[in-house]
């Protein structure tokens, strides 16, 4: 029998939170997530929507036969629409794991039912009987989600959901799609789901929350589930995800943990030590910055600079902390390696920071490391995190690599770039360019050499760490339109000692993820 104080954490980074803007990972970025989401300890990792591209039905199949066979494993997610198309993929893709699930959805609100599906009530109802059943002939475990369920009629609502349970459902997502709810209608909804939809009370289906952050209520309105009854959330790490974003998960399982007597004696499985770790890595390889004054995993969340309030911290860390910075995860001590460090001690701290490399792999990390050691005295665990991510973001077939940078500039001079590329084939292909500065300088020359015309959104640059030889870390959101004339955003970053460096890569890196999306959008094509 299930704890019925085990609340589920079902993770949507992969899927829901790669919809981010410019956030797309690459399939060693996904594997890396999803092993470190295993290490966290979460229930279910949704991989990603297999149907939507080749990579994404790749990167679903490779998370299910690695993640998903590892010693008690998670459970391996793909999303489907309510089709057999769809539904095909999805168990295409996790069929390798040892513990599969099919998610498939259809909406339920008039407004989506009119206006996007152009269907009938009775065809819902309809849709979701046949298309669950065909799913959970496939799969043992299916979730169904009424898509806009918070902006759905509750007894229309009840009805399709009592239609997916006999279908075969066992697993029922109430999202709240568009982040409308407060946490009193949303508790009423789910309370009303619990009441009136037969299996949840007996505990043979599990009600779960997804909740969006278009009002800032996505944490609140998961816990107002949770108390109405639910025992799955549906979140990502540091809440990103497309719009607002999601229910952050490091929000929820804090909240449940350090208010657990308000919440019933809810709990979750996660090792809160993992918390901060997650946030890091999730935030470099999206290349979405965290916010300093995030909840749990903010560079301020335990910040006290008021001189009150440092105090209260000396006489007693109670007076202003109502959790300790190591539950969950942030740790003021680290391992300190430098050029005299072999192999064997970078390989090692590599592990415990969650980074499971091949061979060569650590080869390729092993000899940057040595080079910074160089030019560093000190090379600290984010230095090292740093370096990885910017090994990531690197792939073997980018159209483009820099092999050279060099930038003149100064007060009173016009700056000028001159940018050496390597192509795929191996050859050179160098330019000149000048800019009103000198990373703008270095972006148009890129743009000259490749022919892409990017557009440069965002620049975001800041030190890993303390001290004048800090390690400098861009990341870049670039603007490209394809042969259809569609609008995309891509993201890149980079790390180097050298700023200017750093920015040239990071916008490389963005450039070459759109050339490589408007070259499949022209092969597609012919």
């Amino acid at each position: 029998m299930r704890d019925p104080n085990r609340v589920l954490i079902f993770d949507t980074t992969l899927r829901d939170g790669e919809q981010s803007p410019g956030a797309t990972l690459n399939l060693a970025e996904k594997l890396e997530i999803a092993r470190q989401l295993a290490r966290l300890g979460v229930d279910i990792i949704e991989a990603g929507f297999a149907i939507a591209s080749p990579g994404d039905f790749e990167a679903v199949s490779r998370i299910a036969q690695e993640v998903g066979q590892l010693d008690n494993p998670p459970i391996i997610a793909s999303l489907a629409r309510a089709n057999k198309k769809d539904i095909d993929a999805a168990w295409g893709a996790v069929q390798w794991a040892k513990r599969p699930r099919i998610h498939t959805f259809l909406a339920t609100s008039d407004i989506h039912l009119e206006h996007k599906l152009r269907i009938s009530r009775s065809d819902c109802i309809e849709q979701v009987g046949e298309m669950v059943s065909y799913a959970r002939s496939l799969c043992e475990d299916v979730e169904f989600s009424p898509e806009d369920a918070g902006r759905s009629d509750p007894a229309f609502l009840w009805e399709v959901l009592r239609v997916a349970v006999q279908a075969g459902a066992t697993t029922l997502n109430i999202p709240d799609t568009v982040g409308y709810c407060t946490p009193q209608e949303y508790g009423k909804l789910i309370a009303g789901i619990v009441e009136n939809v037969p299996g949840v009370k007996e505990g043979r289906v599990v009600v779960s929350v997804h909740c969006h952050d278009d009002l800032g209520l996505a944490t609140a309105n998961t816990l107002a589930g949770l108390l109405a009854g639910a025992r799955q959330a549906e979140v990502t790490v540091n809440g990103i995800g497309e719009r607002a974003g999601n229910t952050s998960l490091e929000e929820v399982v804090m909240a449940l943990k350090t208010r657990s007597q308000f919440f019933g004696g809810l709990y979750t499985n996660i090792d809160t030590t993992q918390l901060v770790r997650t946030s890091k890595m999730v935030s470099s390889l999206t290349s979405i910055p965290v916010q300093p004054n995030k909840a749990i995993v903010g560079a301020n969340a335990f910040a006290h600079e008021a001189g009150i309030h440092q105090d209260g911290m000396l006489k007693n860390p109670l007076t202003y902390e109502i959790m300790r910075p190591e539950s969950v995860g942030w740790n003021s001590t680290n391992l300190v390696l430098g050029k005299h460090s072999g192999r064997h001690a970078f390989a090692d701290r590599l592990r415990q920071m969650g980074y499971e490399l091949s061979r060569e792999e650590l080869d390729r990390a092993f000899e940057r490391f040595k080079a910074l050691c160089d030019k560093k005295k000190v090379v600290s665990d984010a230095d090292i995190e740093a370096l990885i991510t910017d090994q990531f973001e690197m792939l073997e077939d980018d159209l483009y690599r820099l092999d050279e940078i060099q930038v003149a500039t100064g007060t009173g001079n016009t700056p000028v770039a001159s940018v050496r590329l390597i192509d795929k084939e191996g050859e050179p292909h160098q330019d000149a360019a000048i800019g009103n500065g000198p990373v703008n300088a270095v972006c148009n020359c890129i743009n000259r050499i490749t022919g892409a015309n990017a557009k440069l959104l965002e620049f975001h640059v800041h030190a890993v760490t303390e001290g004048i030889d800090a390690i400098a870390n861009v990341t870049i959101r670039v603007e490209m339109i394809d042969a259809h004339g569609k609008r995309y955003v891509f993201s890149g970053r980079s790390a180097d000692t050298d700023t200017l460096v750093a920015s040239g890569k990071a916008y490389l890196a963005a450039v070459n993820k759109g050339l490589r999306r408007v070259k499949r959008v022209a092969d597609t094509t012919a």
